[in-house]
């Protein structure tokens, strides 16, 4: 039904649906020419798709209509170490908000599970939308359903209309309290994708939208806001996401200068490992503070230490002229955010 009424928007490919599939398998089959990462979606069997790189998604499934695969693209529905990222900040909130020798709220954490689908899709979908015409010069992004016209704006926007209410039907079953501030978030989620304009901080803004979850779920636990206990922690996620991200960005660095946006990959040039390592200092502070003021027992703290030797490796070892080299160390943060989350409930006990 989602997809009927996101398809309905454009009535011409509605009514011509082969046009449209041939429409998205010659795109992608271009990009596939250009750079490793999409398959060409052909039948047919000849010898240059031998050659064809082939990345294992299961987006690409026979079963999954052609008609669907752009907008799955867009929300970036089979890459979700971003979705964990967006998570681990609210795991952690409901799991310091628990009382002490006791689990986590198992259901409250499921519906931040399914939020973080939906909104980090559509993040991913306004980020898109705002980025289209600079996603077109850079390697990494320029085969994306808007930045390669697959999909066109009014699609996207149809799409985004969609990802929100389903965004809103699960906020709304949380307190009132927690639907202020999961509002409140929303000029930031809008706002990031512009900042890489003006300002050479992108990643700080991406940190304090990213890491909202750490006020959220506090409150969605307790029915009230307490800064005490919960801004400590938002101010470390801001540090943790400030530091993966800009290790993440070496690899659009001459793109970037290309087409004239900023980042902290640029800010901090060819040796980052001094300034990320003092921002790192900032997330050990910001996690000693959380256990403090929430009377955590010792396994937390041991857990902070491995989150933040996790960090420091990440950033001596990165390679800033190997994309896979730091694809690996972003991709490793899904595991050390859940490393943090079994500490802080560890720590109850």
């Amino acid at each position: 039904l989602v997809m009927n009424f996101v398809l309905g928007c454009n009535k011409k490919l509605s009514r011509h649906s082969n046009s449209y599939s041939s429409l998205f398998s010659k795109a992608y089959i271009l990009c596939n020419h250009q750079r490793l990462g999409y398959r060409k979606f052909s039948n047919k069997s000849d010898e240059s798709n031998k050659n064809t790189p082939i990345i294992k998604s299961w987006i690409e499934n026979p079963i999954i209509p052609a008609a669907m695969r752009p907008y799955l693209y867009l929300s970036r529905a089979d890459k979700q170490a971003g979705t964990l990222l967006l998570l681990w900040p609210c795991v952690w909130s409901v799991c310091l908000a628990a009382p002490m020798a006791s689990i986590p709220d198992v259901v409250l954490l499921s519906k931040f599970a399914v939020g973080a689908i939906i909104m980090r899709g559509a993040g991913c979908t306004i980020n898109d939308i705002w980025d289209r015409d600079f996603d077109k010069h850079v390697a990494r992004t320029k085969c994306r359903p808007l930045a390669s016209g697959v999909l066109t704006v009014p699609q996207a926007l149809a799409f985004l209309s969609v990802q929100l209410s389903a965004g809103l039907a699960v906020l709304v079953t949380f307190n009132t309290n927690s639907i202020i501030l999961g509002f409140m978030s929303m000029p930031l989620v809008v706002v990031y994708p512009l900042m890489k304009r003006f300002t050479y901080w992108p990643q700080l803004v991406l940190g304090l939208t990213f890491n909202w979850g750490a006020l959220i779920g506090y409150t969605a636990v307790m029915g009230e806001i307490s800064l005490f206990h919960t801004l400590p922690l938002y101010v470390a996620g801001v540090y943790w996401t400030l530091i993966y991200d800009t290790l993440y960005g070496y690899q659009d660095r001459k793109d970037d200068v290309a087409i004239g946006v900023k980042s902290t990959s640029l800010f901090f040039g060819d040796n980052p490992q001094g300034p990320l390592s003092i921002i790192s200092l900032g997330l050990l502070g910001g996690l000693l503070a959380t256990g403090i003021n929430s009377g955590l027992t010792a396994p937390y703290y041991v857990g902070v230490g491995g989150m933040w030797l996790h960090v420091l490796w990440q950033i001596w070892t990165a390679d800033l002229d190997d994309k896979e080299n730091l694809w690996r160390r972003f991709n490793s943060n899904k595991y050390s955010g859940g490393l943090l989350a079994l500490a802080i409930a560890a720590g109850h006990f």
